[in-house]
């Protein structure tokens, strides 16, 4: 029986080691583009950078130091230059796809940083493996612009693992969405009609504004926005104002608001303010042909008929008055069911003669 060489026992002495085997091994060297370990075979094992992670251009020395532990896989063992090919990303990714199976199997939420923007979504990695978020899957909203969520930690679940094809999907909206209605059914146990609430304009319409007030939306109607007369909501309101509004009316998931305040409601005090018999000022702020609508306070207009302008006969109002010009009148009728104020331009001229002719005839007796 023919003895051993000493070469002979020394590589029946190394492990052997097959492509695809997992192996721990020490680093023994690093350099900026490769790691060289002892895996206990007879040749090193090398892990080139692109083996080590999917970022380019990474300086491995500041990332592995020599004497670490690292467990790796074996993707040739004779690169033909005697060494042995490894890689850690592939075995990290693997690994990494356990553990999404695991958390599609489970409805798991995960949470992970945004690693790349993509054309159509998010790319995140979860222990080395990459799921992508499609941009329709990102946000409970329409974003057109995705940037903001570079290297942002965000949370997802995986709604379709398949590791085959290349596709594990990430999920980001259901998580959104179940937590808006959580926050509704909140709101909405804790909401009465009548309560003062304070919002933040999220949406300017041509016949309202949408009022976020933490997590369930209210329509502010155009009619509701003041006691006056507002024609074009975006003139009086911009995305994010703050505003405190009324609750008016809850309708199922509905809410109607208001900025119509009981307590500045301008005819509150009408029967002292516009009195029969009163003296006011107020604003020309229409006109047609049988008369004027004169402002006299926002939400109170005033009817001035033609018939009430002057003495003298006039065919129609704009002949005499222009909007936006500022009047004297007499309150002549009230009628405060209907909310309707007639005024009288006329009778202050009746007034002002009757009191100049009396003054006339005192001067005369004198």
């Amino acid at each position: 029986m023919s003895e051993l060489t000493f070469e002979q026992m020394l590589e029946e002495s190394f492990k052997t080691i097959r492509n695809g085997e997992v192996v721990d091994g020490t680093v023994i060297d690093v350099k900026p583009d490769e790691i060289i370990l002892n895996i206990g075979y007879k040749a090193d094992g090398i892990i080139m950078r692109s083996e080590y992670t999917n970022e380019p251009n990474v300086d491995l020395t500041t990332m592995v130091s020599v004497g670490d532990q690292m467990t790796v896989k074996v993707l040739k063992v004779n690169d033909g230059e005697g060494q042995v090919l490894l890689t850690y990303k592939r075995l990290a990714a693997e690994k990494g796809n356990e553990r999404l199976k695991e958390a599609y199997e489970n409805h798991e939420v995960l949470r992970a940083p945004v690693a790349q923007i993509l054309g159509g979504g998010l790319s995140v990695v979860v222990d080395e493996a990459r799921v992508f978020i499609p941009a329709s899957l990102v946000s409970d909203t329409y974003e057109k612009d995705l940037s903001k969520y570079q290297d942002q930690e965000i949370e997802f679940v995986i709604s379709e693992f398949n590791p085959r094809r290349n596709r594990v999907i990430g999920d980001r909206r259901q998580i959104l969405v179940a937590e808006r209605a959580e926050k509704q059914k909140e709101l909405f146990e804790k909401l009465q009609v009548g309560d003062a609430v304070e919002g933040t304009v999220k949406n300017v319409t041509d016949f309202g504004a949408f009022v976020d007030l933490g997590g369930v939306d209210g329509l502010l109607h155009i009619s509701e926005m003041s006691w006056g007369r507002v024609d074009n909501p975006r003139k009086v309101f911009q995305v994010g104002d703050e505003l405190r509004v009324l609750i008016k009316d809850i309708n199922d998931t509905k809410i109607a608001l208001s900025l119509k305040f009981p307590e500045t409601n301008p005819w509150a005090n009408a029967a002292e303010t516009y009195a029969v018999g009163n003296v006011i000022e107020g604003r020309v702020a229409r006109m047609t042909d049988f008369g004027a609508f004169i402002e006299l306070a926002p939400g109170v207009d005033a009817l001035l008929h033609v018939s009430q302008i002057s003495r003298a006969h006039e065919d129609k109002p704009s002949d005499v008055l222009s909007v936006g010009q500022v009047i004297e009148a007499k309150v002549v009728d009230l009628n405060e069911a209907d909310k309707k104020i007639s005024l009288s331009m006329k009778a202050l001229e009746s007034a002002e003669e009757t009191l100049a002719e009396g003054g006339d005839e005192v001067s005369e007796d004198e």
